[in-house]
């Protein structure tokens, strides 16, 4: 009869061994199924300066332990918000992309900016510098947020 020897049993027990204690630890610590928790402060609304669309822009904050995902926006009545992204298309030239979603990582921001990801709005409301519009954000694994953007104009 061929026994193993006991080296070639010890290093898979070892193994197990360690990766229970790794798990039972990080379980222990809290961070097992723990989901996204978000938050969304007050955003920004640019002062349209033509007739298409302006553009918003929000921090969305997870401090959970899991990813979620940014996946639409409602916007005013009257207007449609969709999630939009700046690309470059070559000689110093820009356009824009629908996105049809942005992640949130976990202990992380997904921070919107002019030059990354926005939310267009088109038509363009009709704004001054203090107004407030409202929008709620929909996300895969969590519930909408509703959260308003101040007006400003687009440099401020």
């Amino acid at each position: 009869m061929n026994r193993p020897s006991v080296p070639s049993v010890a290093v898979p027990l070892l193994t197990c061994l360690v990766t229970l204690g790794t798990l039972t630890a990080w379980t222990a610590s809290g961070n097992a199924g723990r989901p996204a928790k978000l938050s969304v402060s007050e955003g920004r609304v640019l002062i349209p300066t033509g007739n298409d669309a302006t553009a918003a822009f929000f921090t969305v904050r997870n401090t959970g332990g899991a990813d979620d995902v940014l996946t639409g926006v409602t916007g005013p009545t009257g207007h449609r918000a969709m999630l939009s992204r700046t690309v470059d298309i070559g000689h110093n030239a820009r356009s824009m992309a629908m996105v049809r979603a942005a992640t949130i990582p976990a202990g992380d921001a997904l921070t919107m900016t002019p030059t990354t990801l926005d939310v267009m709005v088109s038509p363009p409301p009709r704004l001054g510098p203090g107004d407030r519009l409202t929008f709620t954000l929909h996300f895969r694994d969590s519930p909408p947020r509703t959260v308003a953007a101040r007006a400003v104009r687009p440099g401020g």
